[in-house]
């Protein structure tokens, strides 16, 4: 996962957590006065940093965030004494559904049961949808940082319709005039 940082309407930082939050901090102990922002790169989410207190409580809160944290070991390393439910090595994991009657007798009636009907139904759908659901994707997390650092900016609501529709070349024309950051970051974000 990786993360961007801002400082007003400038970009100060990105890559790991770690990274965009040390240019936020530095960034907030050097003006004091400019919003500084760090936004997960996955889905354009604002990332919530307390930059209250001293430096030595900061690097401590930040020190003490999981997305600090190493990520999990790999596949090939050895596995834990206690097994988890499910075919872990296949990447299977069990969890509960809530179906009715009518639709747990359907699925016990499908070759190869329940899981594999299920598995096969979400495979299909996914398949489907695949286009849809991606520009969805990408659409809600450029929202969420247009609305974020963009709101004020000049053609603001314009250009989100013109997101919204579709229309890329006039989306790209009414977010012309904006800070470069900005602008540059929210492509990224909208773009496939």
């Amino acid at each position: 996962m990786t993360y961007t940082s801002f400082e007003g309407n400038r970009r100060i930082g990105a890559g790991s957590f770690a990274e965009a939050a040390r240019a936020a901090v530095a960034a907030a102990r050097a003006s004091g006065h400019a919003p500084v922002l760090v936004f997960d790169d996955t889905d354009g989410r604002v990332v919530d940093l307390d930059l209250r207190g001293s430096a030595a409580e900061i690097d401590a809160r930040l020190a003490a965030d999981p997305r600090n944290r190493p990520p999990p070991p790999a596949a090939d390393e050895p596995e834990a004494a206690v097994r988890p439910r499910g075919r872990p090595k296949l990447g299977v994991v069990a969890r509960e559904v809530t179906l009715l009657p009518r639709h747990w007798e359907w699925l016990a009636q499908q070759p190869g049961g329940a899981s594999v009907a299920l598995r096969k139904l979400v495979d299909e759908a996914r398949r489907g949808q695949g286009d849809k659901e991606a520009r969805r994707l990408r659409l809600e997390r450029a929202n969420r940082f247009m609305t974020a650092l963009g709101g004020d900016l000049p053609h603001y609501e314009e250009a989100s319709r013109a997101m919204f529709a579709g229309f890329d070349e006039r989306f790209e024309e009414l977010t012309a005039a904006w800070p470069a950051d900005v602008r540059d970051y929210c492509l990224r974000l909208y773009r496939p």
